[in-house]
């Protein structure tokens, strides 16, 4: 019984990971994009843009809970966009930081990024850019609409992701 466990998911493994190619991009055509970027990548730029990403997307999450198409989300935050540029320029005052920064919702551009075996396409994109300083550091980016990045500001633990396979194969072994 364990061997043939064992085969089906070697056989569902060898599926997934062929079936899944590097070049494969999961976020949809329709899309609205969330980045900050860094003015360098020293600890204390890095660490400003962490903490300036968690108070807006806290905040983006507040005013775009229950949107359910991309119209809903892009009206709502054109419409709170100087909310929001007030809500950074605050938070970036509170933490001591003084640089100057920029916002920006419209089509901006984003590099090419591979990530965890997906390799996202450069291009230009509908988002909502914050850009710290020279903007010559890391970035942070997600999706906000479909809301693939705002379900972290929704929970208050972290989120495991497992497969069936891998609770099989530790189950069995």
């Amino acid at each position: 019984k364990k061997y043939i466990v064992l085969i089906l998911a070697i056989i569902s493994m060898i599926y997934v990971f062929t079936s899944v190619k590097a070049e494969d991009t999961i976020i949809p055509d329709e899309a609205i994009r969330f980045r900050v970027i860094a003015n360098s990548n020293t600890i204390y730029d890095q660490n400003i843009k962490i903490q300036l990403k968690n108070v807006v997307q806290n905040k983006i999450f507040e005013l775009t809970k229950g949107t359910e198409t991309i119209e809903e989300t892009r009206k709502i935050l054109k419409d709170n966009i100087d909310l929001l540029d007030n809500l950074t320029k605050e938070t970036l005052k509170n933490l001591g930081y003084d640089k100057d920064y920029k916002i920006n919702y419209g089509y901006n551009y984003f590099p090419k990024k591979k990530y965890k075996s997906v390799t996202y396409k450069e291009g230009m994109y509908e988002s909502l850019v914050i850009t710290l300083g020279t903007g010559e550091g890391d970035n942070w980016w997600c999706v906000l609409f479909p809301p693939l990045c705002l379900i972290e500001a929704e929970e208050s633990t972290d989120v495991e992701y497992t497969s069936f396979v891998k609770e099989l194969v530790n189950k069995y072994m």
